[in-house]
């Protein structure tokens, strides 16, 4: 399994469009879909996007005067590996630690009907 460097909140920002588009993408289409949501300036953008190629995040390629990027590492993958990572460091790697926080004091009934579903499927080897 690979391992990913931790992405800053705004580089992680740029892979969020990037995982929600189809690709490749044109780097002025990623500033215009970031300037709304950030306020980022194109130039901001294009920095984010050279810090991701770098990173191994995503590649990049020349199609006339305009640069295009698809992502490298899946959105999938990169969120199961910072899942891991978060259960390790705040929870110990347990799971009834992350529930108790997840639910203390504001689980409802029909959240605690759907998990105990879930459990059971996951029990019985449905691991959807």
């Amino acid at each position: 399994m690979n391992t990913y460097p931790q992405l800053p909140d705004s580089e992680f920002a740029v892979m969020q469009i990037i995982w929600g588009e189809v690709t490749p993408i044109s780097k002025t289409k990623v500033a215009e879909l970031a300037a709304p949501e950030r306020g980022w300036t194109p130039q901001t953008v294009y920095t984010l996007l050279n810090r991701l190629v770098d990173k191994g995040f995503l590649v990049s390629e020349k199609q006339g005067k305009e640069r295009f990027y698809s992502p490298v590492v899946e959105r999938d993958a990169y969120f199961h590996q910072e899942t891991g990572r978060f259960m390790k460091i705040f929870h110990k790697n347990s799971l009834t630690g992350l529930m108790n926080a997840l639910f203390s004091g504001r689980a409802k009934e029909e959240d605690l009907v759907e998990l105990e579903a879930w459990m059971k499927n996951r029990k019985d080897g449905d691991l959807s």
